[in-house]
């Protein structure tokens, strides 16, 4: 048997804006929330609303409804889940829809898509447990998987999600890791008690969420009976295909046009008709299905550009600087008890932040000019130190004292 799992991450940044060095002690607002350009965070998602969320998560409710077997599972930053409701609410009710149906799955994750493990262990598990109360009050229901930011796992990882309660954990299933292995089982994660690890199959994936449109590539056209064969193909070879991608995927990076939709509607069609296929949540995955063996990963993976590893966020001294100048305000910034400084610290934490300051080139370059607002790396860093230097003047500059003085046997407080 070969059981598909179907999951989309769902993400949005609340992007930087152009902070220039004169706003620093002027200017407390730092994000493109509503700027009036076309690469404000408004109007991005509103874009992506139109051309992926309300048509393919309508095209997805219908699935479910047409198909008892379907199954499909998402993970929702909660940054994004704040812009839907600010700015897209519709894609937000057809969401709670999928969901609704039962038969649909949402994993945990950081609250702001940020790096937190890897610099802080309390912050991160402030961000995790933020996360599930949003998911708990916008779907009703309690994540038990869970799939760090951008798939970035290691053994060490794996224990300290284990501790937190979690049955199962993402990771990307990448060649230097797996060596002979398959990522179509399940496998033990190093150092836990029965933490089990789902990994990507990235070259079924990426063939949907990579090379679908590219027609100089050898399969164009993919089409829904021609990628039933080759998941038809695991059949004794494997018990689950995670098929792992950005939800953008569906008519943002591969557009309408591409026939990215009419494949989407189609396939669970065509890989049903193989008796031995079914569709699972990874929670329904975790629970069929025994591990294979216990896999070690000591050093730390994700699922982005070739390397599979850490260099799209911390590959140039700016990513460092700008990652450890953030990290190292954090005490200062929590002792001031001030929502409002504490969550702009927090938005600075997403990691979209750091990746538009990636200096890569050829092929990943590409990647990383998606929905990058500005025009250089050099333009991302110099913003956002601007912005993380304003905050940090705010948190560290004392603030005037009151004098209070009596009038008329009234109390009234006048600022020095």
């Amino acid at each position: 048997m070969a059981s598909v799992c179907f999951y989309f991450h769902v993400h949005q940044p609340r992007r930087v804006k152009k902070y220039r060095h004169f706003a620093i002690g002027e200017d407390s607002t730092y994000f493109n929330d509503e700027s009036g350009t076309s690469l404000d965070n408004k109007a991005i998602i509103e874009k992506v609303a139109r051309k992926c969320y309300i048509p393919a998560t309508s095209l997805l409710l219908d699935l479910l409804h047409k198909h008892k077997e379907f199954r499909v599972s998402f993970s929702f930053t909660g940054i994004l889940l704040e812009q839907l409701e600010e700015y897209s609410p519709e894609s937000l009710e057809i969401f709670q829809k999928v969901m609704k149906t039962g038969r649909a799955e949402i994993i945990a994750e950081t609250y702001y898509h940020s790096l937190a493990f890897l610099y802080n262990k309390e912050e991160f598990k402030s961000q995790v447990e933020m996360h599930a109360k949003k998911i708990y009050k916008l779907f009703h229901v309690k994540p038990t998987v869970f799939r760090n930011t951008e798939l970035i796992y290691n053994d060490e990882l794996a224990a300290y999600v284990e501790k937190m309660g979690y049955k199962g954990i993402l990771a990307e299933g990448a060649d230097h890791i797996l060596g002979w292995r398959s990522p179509n089982f399940l496998y033990k994660a190093h150092g836990t008690k029965n933490l089990k690890l789902l990994l990507k199959n990235y070259r079924l994936s990426d063939d949907i969420a990579f090379r679908f449109g590219e027609r100089s590539w050898k399969e164009w056209p993919l089409t829904a009976p021609k990628f039933a064969q080759w998941a038809n193909a695991i059949n004794g070879n494997g018990n689950v295909i995670n098929l792992f991608m950005d939800y953008e995927t569906l008519g943002e990076h591969q557009w309408e046009d591409t026939g990215i939709f009419d494949f989407l509607r189609e396939l669970p069609s065509e890989l049903l008709k193989h008796p031995d296929n079914d569709f699972v949540t990874p929670s329904e995955a975790i629970k069929r299905y025994d591990v294979a063996a216990e896999l070690s990963i000591p050093n730390y993976i994700s699922w982005a550009d070739v390397e599979r590893d850490l260099s799209a966020w911390l590959s140039n001294p700016m990513q460092h600087d700008a990652s450890n100048n953030l990290y190292s305000i954090y005490e200062t910034v929590m002792k001031s008890k001030d929502p409002a400084v504490i969550e702009n610290w927090r938005r600075m934490t997403t990691s979209d932040h750091f990746y538009y300051m990636c200096t890569k080139w050829f092929a990943d370059g590409d990647v990383h000019k998606y929905f990058n607002p500005y025009d250089t790396p050099y333009d991302a860093f110099r913003y956002f130190m601007n912005a993380l230097t304003d905050l940090r003047i705010r948190i560290e500059t004392p603030k005037p004292e009151k004098q209070h003085k009596k009038r008329a046997g009234k109390k009234s407080s006048l600022p020095v």
